[in-house]
């Protein structure tokens, strides 16, 4: 598999565009010591693929889980493919098990592009990925363009994955909190809870300020994650005994698809016209 290295200063990223046009690792050279700032894609993983076990993939063109891959809009009935055996929802979209083509690759900064055709999803679009690293940050600017004739309902997002230590913390401001059943589907917005919030977890915050926080204090290290509108939910996922959490901004809240076709009004779910683009951005900034 084709992947692509970017550098910038003591600063890298590594790129697997067939592998769900993921990001496979973001380090920092110090001293001939390598400081990871994501979970670094394990050795062999991407021949699948896809990105499931990446550092870090894309949310197109809609985030977390559909219930049962099926939804309505505007009087239309649509039945996505359930893209993760056995689990009975369809999630994350399609590009994070897509090859993503690299159309401009420098030095420091690399375009990827994904385009889907009309299927079960009944709505052409094309995704780019633009990943711009720095000797101290790094930026994933996202889009997604509709390409059918019709109104298309959309979502997209980031899901980077980071390595759990013992004194790991996330902070975050935010208003309020999706309550999950044992399928990780919504089932309740309430107050956010009181800090801090423990392992075992995957939950959609709402109203945060696009700004979080990951502290690894044993290594000294310090992470800042900053999204850009509509990225206004965040989704923190803390599974219980594994060596790793994520910090997901993304621009609706589970099954959103459905909660709108409901009558809720707060899912964040955007509607792109024939030819619309919608654009954001993630930066991440890292500490030692």
């Amino acid at each position: 598999m084709d992947l692509i290295t970017l550098r910038a200063g003591d600063a890298a990223v590594q790129l697997a565009p067939e592998a769900g046009g993921a990001v496979t690792r973001y380090w920092l050279e110090r001293g001939g010591v390598p400081h990871e700032w994501l979970r670094p894609t394990p050795a062999g993983s991407l021949r699948a693929g896809n990105s499931a076990r990446a550092a870090a993939f894309p949310l197109v063109p809609y985030s977390n889980r559909i219930r049962e891959g099926r939804f309505s809009f505007r009087g239309r009935a649509v039945v996505e493919r359930l893209n993760r055996p056995p689990e009975r929802h369809a999630i994350h979209g399609h590009g994070w098990q897509a090859r993503w083509t690299a159309t401009d690759v420098r030095a420091a900064e690399a375009r990827l592009e994904y385009r889907h055709p009309a299927g079960a999803w009944p709505w052409a679009y094309r995704a780019t990925q633009r990943f711009t690293i720095t000797p101290s940050s790094l930026t994933v600017a996202l889009s997604l363009s509709n390409e059918s004739a019709t109104p298309m309902p959309a979502g997209i997002g980031w899901h980077p994955y980071f390595s759990r230590t013992p004194g790991a913390t996330i902070t975050a401001d935010v208003a309020g909190m999706w309550l999950t059943d044992a399928e990780i589907m919504p089932t309740e917005l309430v107050a956010p809870p009181a800090a801090p919030f423990g392992r075992g977890r995957d939950n959609c915050f709402v109203g945060w300020s696009r700004r979080a926080t990951i502290d690894w204090p044993e290594r000294g290290a310090r992470l800042l994650v900053r999204a850009e509108a509509p990225l206004d939910y965040l989704v923190v996922f803390t599974p219980a005994r594994r060596p790793f959490f994520c910090v997901e901004p993304v621009s609706h809240v589970t099954d959103a698809f459905n909660l709108a076709e409901a009558g809720r009004s707060d899912t964040g779910i955007q509607v792109l016209a024939p030819d619309e683009t919608l654009e954001t951005s993630v930066v991440l900034t890292p500490e030692l």
